[in-house]
């Protein structure tokens, strides 16, 4: 007897059973994942060169969401918690996580195992607009010269994205790699204009120059969170609704065409995405390279190719590290910080060169 749909019960329960045991893996990432995100971020907040107990830190956060009564512990503790560690932190998840789920997305998209949001000059664009910022109209002051960095990063980034996607023409049969190869060139040049503006550089801004390059974390306040927010909400969204996309853009162009995928809508939808989360995060975090990169790959080999499984945990994975990393450049040489982009640089090039190597014996 077959069902309905003319498919044998005992098949549909066997692959309903698969199903569940596919799906158990990835329940068992996200709950481990996510529990080892708020481990990291507690400690994150607790640790520096001030060092505040977690249970001190515990009872500020309760006291701030209204389920405790706060007001005993030291102003000094909660406001070095409140104001200076927790958006620093809940940046730096948001930064991660951005990174690393669009250098998944990107990899799919390109089906290139080399590439990250800096591929579609995105990254280098957003780059080239902050430096320019930071040396034509660094000197502004007040509310002003807080966000003009993160809006000339942010603007630029998006704009260098459209003017990738306008000269692909998207669409064409060749519209992926063509997408790419116009995305280094363009990338290439708002490396030249980000060289230029540092030859023009006075000596009080090349400082904040090379540190901003080299990513950093140091200087997050509640405005730029909540600034950051709906873009990082938006793009994250959209590429987890594009998770099945992703799968079919795996196998091919042609082939996702004949499984009835309209390539075009997909591919823009993912490279607009991809850019909003890459430009919020060179906005406000700096140019931070290897996450999108190094992530996807271990967390593909722990959940397997399915996007459905694979974003969600490489945005998990992208978050720990980066706040594992910002807690580390904070601590090891205070009262001085570390760019976060020389440990993320020291674990991302070694593997680079790892999956450079294995390519080039796949091909041989």
């Amino acid at each position: 007897m077959t069902t309905k749909a003319g498919a044998d019960p005992v098949a549909q329960e066997e692959t309903s059973h698969a199903a569940r045991v596919r799906r158990a893996p990835l329940l068992l990432c996200l709950i481990v994942g996510g529990a080892l995100l708020l481990a990291v971020m507690f400690l994150a907040v607790s640790i520096g060169p001030l060092r505040v107990p977690l249970a001190e830190v515990w009872q500020i956060m309760a006291g701030r969401a209204g389920l405790a009564d706060a007001s005993h512990l030291s102003q000094r503790d909660t406001s070095v918690v409140w104001q200076l560690r927790v958006p620093r932190v809940v940046l730096g998840v948001m930064v991660g996580s951005a990174l690393a789920i669009s250098g998944a997305a990107l990899q799919s998209l390109f089906t290139n195992p080399l590439a990250d949001p800096g591929i579609i000059g995105v990254t280098g664009g957003a780059s080239a607009g902050a430096v320019g910022a930071i040396v034509l109209a660094g000197s502004a002051g007040g509310l002003a010269g807080q966000w003009i960095v993160p809006l000339g990063a942010f603007a630029a980034g998006l704009g260098v994205t459209a003017l990738i996607y306008a000269l692909a023409r998207p669409g064409r049969a060749t519209g992926t790699a063509r997408m790419l190869l116009v995305g280094i060139a363009v990338g290439s040049a708002c490396q030249a204009l980000t060289g230029f503006f540092t030859y023009i550089a006075d000596d009080s801004q090349l400082q904040t120059l090379v540190f901003w390059q080299m990513g950093s974390l140091g200087k997050v306040t509640w405005p730029q969170v909540v600034a950051a927010a709906p873009v990082y909400l938006l793009g994250l969204l959209v590429l987890m609704r594009r998770s099945r996309d992703l799968d079919v853009l795996t196998l091919g162009e042609r082939q996702a065409q004949h499984l009835g995928l309209n390539v075009r809508r997909s591919r823009g939808t993912v490279i607009v995405a991809t850019a909003l989360l890459t430009g919020s995060a060179v906005a406000f975090a700096g140019s931070i390279g290897f996450i999108g990169l190094v992530v996807p790959h271990i967390v593909r080999l722990i959940v397997g190719p399915g996007h459905r499984a694979l974003l969600p945990v490489s945005a998990l994975a992208g978050a720990v590290l980066i706040v594992a990393a910002d807690s580390a450049a904070r601590t090891l040489n205070p009262p001085s910080e570390i760019p976060i982009g020389l440990f993320t640089a020291a674990v991302g090039a070694p593997f680079f060169l790892y999956l450079i190597v294995r390519e080039k014996r796949r091909v041989w």
